[in-house]
C-alpha cells in the first residue's frame, strides 16, 4: 500500500513498506550515512523480505528510496515495535523525511496491536535523541531512556547504548502547538526540544543553507566553541563565515558593548554624528591608516558586505564615467544585483532572474594553471579597439578567493595588476569583506603585495563582535558623492562601532596579533601538507588562517566535512564543485583547541580517504 507524504519543500514524496529490490539501495543509502553500523548488502535485500510489514521506506516521485526505517516485532514482546535502523539520504536531509517515516511505521503497526516503539541510541548521538523525542512530542506520548549495553558488552570498539521507549501510542497523532508541547509528559530528563527544526520546516524559507549540513539547533557560543540546545559543543572553524575573527562573545568586545548600552548610549544613529562614530574613526585611523601610511576617507554604507561592495562599484562608475566593470573567474562579491553581476558562481548568478550585466570576467591568477601569461588576454582585450570590450570603470578583485575555492593571487600577480590598472586609468576596488580584518595575517589582506587600492571594501569582522558594519574606503579624491547620494538606514549601527574600536585597540596596538595568526596559518598549512602527503587525490593552499584542503574527488570534502560535523567540528566546503574543505577558524583560537580541530579532520580524511 502507498501513503501520499503531505508535500514539503516542494519535494512529494511517498511511503510504502520496502520490497526486496530495495534491498541494495537501502545498502547504498546506509553505507553513505557515514554513521550507522553498515551490514553487508545481502543483509538488506534479506531485511526488505522478511521484514517489510514492520520496515516503511520514503521514496520520490520515480519511486526511488530516499530513506528507510527497518524494524521488527519482538518475539517476547509483541505489542513492541523495535526500530533497528532510520537513515536519509544526504540529498534529501533537512525535510523532516526521519520522523514523517517514523509516523508512518507508527500508523501502520499500531492497528496490528504495536503499543510501544524501541531503539538503541548511543548517549552522544544527539541527532537521534532529538528525533526520537520529536517523535514522541508529536504523538502526545512519553520517552524514557535507561541503559542497556556498556562499552565492554561489546568485542571490538563500540560505544554504550541505550535503550529508548517511546509510548504508548493510542493511534492519534499530537496536537503540536506551543502551549501544548509544554505540557506534554517526559519521564526522563530528555528535554523537549525543537532540535528536529520543526517550526524552521514549516516557516522559514527553503533559502536557507547551513542549518542543512548543521542541522543542531545553536544556543551559546564562547571563544572558538558552539554549544547546541541539548549541551553539545562543537569546536568552529567556521567563524560566521569570517565574521568572527574575534571568536564568539570575546569577553573584551562583550564589556565594551555591554558598558554602552548600559549607559543608554544610541544604538542606531543614521550618519549622525556621535560619540561611538567618532571614537571608531579616531582608532581607527590611528591603529590602522596611519601605521600603514594609507590615506583613506571613510564611508558607511549598509552593514553588509555586499551593501559596501555596491558603494563601490557605484563610486567607481560615477567617479570615471564609464559603466561596466571587470572581475575574475570564480569571484564572489555579494548576492545582491551590482555585486552579483560581478560574482563568478552560475547557481547564485541563476538567482537575480534578470541578465546580469556591464560585467566582464577575466582569469584569476592560476586559472589556466600558468600556461597562459597572466595579463596577456587582459592586456589584448583593453588596448585593443576591435576587442568589443569598453574601457572599464574598475577593476574588483579578491586577493584570495574565499567562496571561489581559497584560490590566492600571488603578490607579484597583484602587482602586476595594480600597475596595469595604473597605467590605463582604471580603479582597482580590492573586496576585503572576508580576508581582511587579518584573516591573512596583515590588517589589510593587501599589504604582502605592497599595492595601495583606489577603493577597499569591509565587513564582516570589522563590527568585531559580530555586529552588522561595513565600509567603503576611498582615496579622497575619489570623494566625489553628493549628500545622501548613497545611504541606509542601517549605516549608523553604534554598537558596531563601540565593538570594532575595542577590537582594533586591543588586538592592533602592536604586531603581536598578526605574528600569532601567521604562526597559527603555518600550523594549518603543516597539518594539511601532512595529509596531502598521506593520501593521493590531495593538495593545499591558502594565506594565514584561511587554508584549504583541495580534493580531486570533489565528492570527498563533503563527506570529509559531514564526519566532521558528527565529531563535533564545524566546518564548510568551497570552490566551483565544493571540491575544497576551507578552513576559517577565530583567529584567537588557542593552539590546543586548533591541534583539537585539526585532529579531527585527519580523522575524518583518513576515514574518507582510506
Amino acid at each position: 500500500m502507498l501513503q501520499r507524504a503531505a508535500p514539503t519543500d516542494d519535494i512529494d514524496f511517498s511511503f510504502r513498506p520496502p520490497r526486496v529490490a530495495d534491498g541494495t539501495r537501502l545498502w547504498e543509502i546506509a553505507r553513505d550515512s557515514r554513521v550507522l553500523d553498515v551490514n553487508s548488502s545481502y543483509s538488506y535485500v534479506l531485511w526488505c523480505r522478511d521484514f517489510s510489514d514492520t520496515s516503511i521506506v520514503a521514496v520520490d516521485a520515480d519511486d526511488r528510496p530516499v530513506g528507510f526505517v527497518t524494524g521488527y516485532i519482538r518475539p517476547d514482546a509483541d505489542d513492541t515495535l523495535f526500530v533497528w535502523q532510520v537513515a536519509v539520504d544526504s540529498d534529501q536531509r533537512g525535510h523532516g523525511l526521519a520522523v514523517r517515516m517514523l509516523q508512518g511505521l507508527v500508523d501502520r503497526t499500531t492497528p496490528r496491536g504495536a503499543r510501544l516503539l524501541e531503539t538503541t541510541i548511543s548517549p552522544d548521538n544527539d541527532a537521534s535523541i532529538a528525533l526520537f523525542t520529536s517523535l514522541a512530542r508529536r504523538r502526545d506520548t512519553t520517552i524514557t531512556r535507561r541503559d542497556l549495553f556498556a562499552a565492554a558488552d561489546f568485542p571490538d570498539s563500540h560505544e554504550p547504548e541505550d535503550l529508548y521507549t517511546v509510548g504508548p501510542f493510542d493511534g492519534t497523532l499530537a496536537d503540536t502547538s506551543d502551549d501544548h508541547t509544554r505540557r506534554t509528559s517526559m519521564t526522563t530528563s530528555i528535554t523537549p526540544t525543537d532540535t528536529t527544526t520543526d517550526i524552521f520546516e514549516a516557516r522559514e524559507s527553503q533559502v536557507r543553507s547551513y542549518s542543512r549540513q548543521w542541522p543542531a539547533v545553536f544556543d551559546t557560543a564562547q571563544g572558538s566553541w558552539i554549544t547546541d540546545e541539548n549541551g553539545r559543543r562543537y569546536l568552529d572553524f567556521f567563524a560566521g563565515a569570517g565574521a568572527l575573527n574575534y571568536g564568539h562573545n570575546n569577553p573584551v568586545l562583550k564589556q565594551a558593548l555591554v558598558d554602552y548600552i548600559m549607559r543608554d548610549g544610541i544604538t542606531h544613529g543614521l550618519d549622525m554624528s556621535t560619540v561611538a562614530k567618532r571614537e571608531f574613526l579616531e582608532s581607527f585611523t590611528t591603529r590602522i591608516l596611519e601605521p600603514r601610511g594609507l590615506d583613506y576617507k571613510v564611508q558607511f554604507p549598509g552593514p553588509t558586505g555586499t551593501n559596501t561592495v555596491e558603494a563601490a562599484l557605484k563610486l567607481a562608475r560615477k567617479v570615471t564615467g564609464r559603466s561596466s566593470v571587470i572581475n575574475f573567474t570564480n569571484a564572489f562579491h555579494g548576492m545582491t544585483l551590482g555585486a552579483l553581476s560581478v560574482t563568478g558562481n552560475s547557481m547564485k548568478r541563476a538567482g537575480a532572474g534578470i541578465p546580469l550585466v556591464h560585467a566582464t570576467p577575466m582569469p584569476f591568477d592560476n586559472y589556466f594553471g600558468g600556461a597562459t601569461d597572466d595579463f596577456q588576454w587582459m592586456e589584448r582585450v583593453l588596448d585593443d579597439s576591435g576587442s568589443g570590450i569598453n574601457r572599464p570603470a574598475a577593476v574588483i578583485v579578491e586577493t584570495v578567493q574565499g567562496e571561489g575555492g581559497v584560490n590566492v593571487a600571488r603578490a607579484e600577480w597583484l602587482r602586476g595588476l595594480a600597475d596595469l590598472l595604473k597605467r590605463r586609468d582604471i580603479l582597482l576596488i580590492v573586496d576585503d569583506v572576508q580576508m581582511g580584518v587579518g584573516r591573512t595575517g596583515p590588517f589589510f589582506s593587501f599589504e604582502d603585495a605592497g599595492i595601495v587600492p583606489d577603493i577597499v571594501t569591509l565587513s564582516k569582522s570589522i563590527g568585531g563582535y559580530g555586529m552588522p558594519m561595513a565600509l567603503t574606503l576611498m582615496r579622497p579624491e575619489l570623494d566625489v558623492w553628493g549628500p545622501g547620494e548613497h545611504n541606509g538606514t542601517f549605516r549608523g549601527n553604534s554598537p558596531a562601532f563601540v565593538t570594532s574600536k575595542a577590537a582594533l585597540d586591543h588586538y592592533w596596538a602592536d604586531g603581536a596579533f598578526e605574528a600569532s595568526i601567521l604562526a597559527k596559518g603555518e600550523r594549518i598549512q603543516d597539518a594539511f601538507i601532512d595529509l596531502s602527503a598521506r593520501f593521493e587525490g590531495l593538495s593545499t593552499r591558502g594565506r594565514g588562517m584561511v587554508q584549504g584542503l583541495v580534493f580531486e574527488d570533489a565528492e570527498k570534502a563533503s563527506k570529509v566535512t559531514a564526519l566532521a560535523y558528527d565529531k563535533g567540528l564545524l566546518a564548510e566546503t568551497s570552490g566551483p564543485s565544493d571540491e575544497v574543505v576551507k578552513l576559517l577558524p577565530p583567529l584567537t583560537i588557542t593552539e590546543e583547541d586548533l591541534d583539537h580541530g585539526l585532529g579531527i579532520l585527519a580523522d575524518a580524511t583518513a576515514t574518507v580517504c582510506s
